[in-house]
């Protein structure tokens, strides 16, 4: 979940290395953010409370592709604010967020056809719902491990770290049979001990 605010003028420090598969972090101030990170394990106001994933956009642009509830920046694929599956540029993402951002990097570039199946993927989820149920699961509410062990796998509908589990699963690169099980905390700290993702640089905005 990803609270946004007015899009300001301020400069933005944006590593320069990243490319199609790096996962983006979000450490909300909201109060589910809290929440979120108290259910899985992480640190409250620095711990992930939602997550994205780079990709190629079919007019060949590098853009964030996130399931939120937050239709506060109109998707560069459908035009329109969507509350679900929804892509954008980077730059106006960390201009509206309030928060703290972290770039996980891939390990290594993704080959050209694993950047096609990428985007091929994610676009197809474009305008998807969001999935209100599954992240409260993932996030440990609603009895989630008891649930987790008689749920499937549903792409249906898609929360943030959900969307992101299922690309790096077709693309090879992360070997899970349920992506909808999956919490932002659980899914990046176990991408970085398979060392999928490697050490985290922040995304500030400039004073």
């Amino acid at each position: 979940m990803r609270p946004s605010q007015s899009l300001s003028a301020s400069s933005i420090e944006m590593p320069a290395d990243i490319k199609a598969g790096d996962v983006i972090g979000f450490s909300g101030r909201h109060f589910y953010s809290v929440l979120i990170n108290i259910g899985t394990f992480g640190v409250p106001l620095w711990g992930l409370s939602h997550v994205g994933i780079m990709a190629d956009a079919p007019d060949g642009r590098l853009l964030l592709f996130e399931s939120t509830d937050d239709s506060g920046i109109p998707c560069e694929i459908s035009r329109r604010p969507v509350v679900g599956v929804q892509a954008h540029t980077l730059e106006s993402v960390v201009e509206a967020y309030r928060g703290r951002m972290w770039h996980y990097p891939l390990y290594r570039p993704l080959y050209v056809h694993e950047r096609c199946r990428l985007a091929k993927f994610l676009e197809s989820t474009a305008g998807r719902p969001y999935d209100t149920k599954g992240a409260l699961r993932a996030a440990g509410f609603l009895f989630a491990l008891a649930e987790s062990a008689f749920r499937g796998q549903d792409l249906a509908e898609l929360f943030c770290s959900e969307t992101c589990c299922a690309a790096h699963a077709v693309i090879g690169l992360f070997p899970t049979g349920n992506a909808s099980e999956w919490s932002p905390n659980r899914f990046v700290r176990t991408e970085r001990g398979l060392g999928i993702l490697g050490r985290p640089k922040r995304i500030r905005k400039a004073a």
